[in-house]
């Protein structure tokens, strides 16, 4: 029976004898620690593959149905529906808004207009009209998966719809290519971006590119609205205009807010240095800020005094 007791194989008191000692305080703080950690790794992940998977459903955000001319007000009469054929059999919705008192000639200016990711052209109306003050008529067509258009958005795709435009206004309403001038609003200067960008492969120059409130790339701006995800390596659709607008050869306009949330103001100034000091035509590239201005600001700007000075440029240019 002593024999029994004394043996440490059985003692209730674990080998040895003696009883265990509790763990130290650091050790389960330390495993809370990493329970938490793993945790919120686990979610993150979760969230990584969400964003992956619909990330085109965050960066295109558009308003379906038809489209109204209603904020044409007293100017609708200057309004002409048109379509457009995309490469791939598809039909693009837009308007064409001439100028008061235009003809037909080779010296009519155009300004071509993209805009943002969200919405349609129907709140873009007074925007097509400021560039109708300045003496120039407007175009501006949905992007597929738009207002009446069907199909979906894509870098690759709106490049596509962007040069169908370009075509259409050239060939079908015979707009002579030096006196196209390319406006991009946010995702839009993206957009315009890589059309002066392939037309320039093709030895061809716009009038003029406009950008307001744009960045440097998609994947700059995703960057720093979400900061704690992996962007850079996610992102399919990288809009990267700092790598294209360099070897533009036409004259650049870059507008930006200095309250702008969406797009900070220094991806607009980052993307103003990397353009060309001049145009081909020794039209000096121009950055306009506004101290005041955020995002929508700048983009729904109608007062035309703000491009007046670039248009004078580009006509003195001539």
């Amino acid at each position: 029976m002593e024999e029994f007791l004394a043996s440490p194989s059985l003692s209730p008191f674990g080998e040895g004898g003696t009883e265990s000692r509790p763990q130290p305080a650091g050790s389960i703080l330390a495993w809370f620690l990493w329970k938490i950690l793993r945790f919120l790794f686990t979610v993150w992940i979760g969230v990584t593959l969400l964003f992956t998977s619909f990330q085109r459903s965050l960066i295109y955000q558009p308003r379906k149905g038809p489209v109204s001319t209603m904020d044409f007000g007293e100017h609708v009469e200057r309004v002409s529906p048109i379509r457009v054929s995309t490469d791939d059999h598809l039909q693009l919705h837009g308007w064409h808004v001439l100028a008061p008192g235009t003809t037909v000639s080779p010296q009519r200016e155009l300004v071509l207009y993209f805009p943002g990711n969200g919405g349609n052209r129907e709140h873009r109306a007074e925007i097509l009209t400021c560039f109708n003050r300045l003496g120039c008529d407007a175009l501006l067509c949905d992007y597929r998966g738009y207002g009446e258009n069907a199909g979906q958005p894509s870098e690759e795709a709106i490049a596509q719809d962007s040069l169908a435009i370009w075509t259409h206004a050239v060939e079908e309403l015979e707009y002579a290519p030096d006196r196209i001038i390319l406006c991009g609003e946010s995702l839009g200067g993206g957009v315009a971006t890589r059309l002066a960008w392939d037309l320039r492969q093709r030895g061809i120059d716009p009038a003029g590119l406009i950008l307001k409130a744009t960045f440097t790339s998609l994947v700059d701006t995703g960057a720093y609205l979400y900061p704690w995800l992996p962007v850079r390596t996610v992102l399919v659709d990288r809009y990267p205009s700092v790598d294209r607008i360099g070897g533009l050869a036409c004259p650049v306009f870059v507008l930006h807010g200095q309250r702008d949330r969406i797009v900070p103001f220094e991806l607009g100034r980052r993307l103003f240095d990397a353009a060309p000091e001049s145009s081909t035509s020794g039209v000096k590239k121009s950055f306009r800020s506004f101290p005041g201005a955020g995002h929508e600001d700048v983009i729904f700007m109608t007062d035309p005094i703000v491009y007046d000075g670039f248009f004078e440029a580009i006509r003195a240019a001539r």
